[in-house]
């Protein structure tokens, strides 16, 4: 029983993969294409044959027309030999009776054989007709496939490009904005945690100095001691 399941199940599997082979547009166009290019072929190879017996149909048809008018002739000729005394007259009629029937044979060949040649050409013209239809087609077909080609194309480029457009929605933006305005923070505390560093490692000189000009201070003191050189305090007293 499980045996049969399981034959089931891969034959279920093998009809849908046939089923999505089935519906591939592209696969089935050429399909038909190649099928109406066999169609041709044979097309073709009917039209020669059928061709070819019309021909042999109208060669037999002018055949038997020259025989026909030749027994004619001779026997006309032999009834004149027969009436100038240079054949017996008994004779005479025997053969050129002979020839008339030999003519009649021939007069039936040629009806049987134009009417073979009349019906093939008809076949030739149904034929030619048939093998012009597959030929458009076989053209209508391939330029259908071209087209067919190009629309996957595009729809597949389409769908891609929909595809990466459907994943970058706005709550993802969004998000991405946010963590990158975090971090633009964090580093920015960062910075500023290092500045404090920086200022909270400097000695209490600097600090001192900060404090009070101390190159004010020193110019102050060589401006008095120059003055006094100068003796310019003194004066004034």
């Amino acid at each position: 029983m499980n045996f049969f399941k399981r034959l089931f199940k891969i034959g279920e599997a093998e009809a849908h993969s046939a089923i999505d082979k089935m519906e591939d547009p592209i696969k089935m166009t050429e399909q038909g294409i190649r099928d109406m290019k066999i169609d041709l072929e044979k097309s073709l190879e009917a039209l020669a044959q059928v061709k070819a017996l019309a021909i042999r149909a109208k060669n037999d048809t002018d055949e038997f027309a020259a025989k026909a008018e030749d027994y004619q002739q001779k026997a006309m000729l032999i009834l004149k030999k027969a009436q100038n005394g240079d054949l017996d007259t008994v004779e005479a009629d025997r053969l050129a009776k002979e020839a008339l029937v030999k003519k009649e044979e021939a007069i039936q060949h040629v009806s049987r054989s134009k009417g073979e040649s009349e019906k093939f050409n008809k076949s030739v013209d149904q034929l030619e007709k048939n093998v012009q239809e597959i030929k458009q087609n076989i053209s209508k077909w391939e330029n259908e496939l071209k087209t067919l080609k190009a629309r996957v194309k595009v729809s597949k480029a389409t769908k891609n490009l929909n595809k990466q457009m459907a994943e970058i929605d706005s709550s993802s933006t969004v998000t991405m904005l946010e963590r990158m305005k975090d971090k633009v923070n964090q580093e920015e505390a960062l910075a500023e945690a290092y500045g404090d560093i920086a200022n909270a490692s400097k000695s209490i000189d600097e600090e001192i100095d900060k404090a009070i000009d101390v190159t004010e201070a020193n110019a102050e003191d060589d401006l008095e001691k120059l003055k006094e050189q100068l003796g310019i305090n003194k004066k004034k007293k």
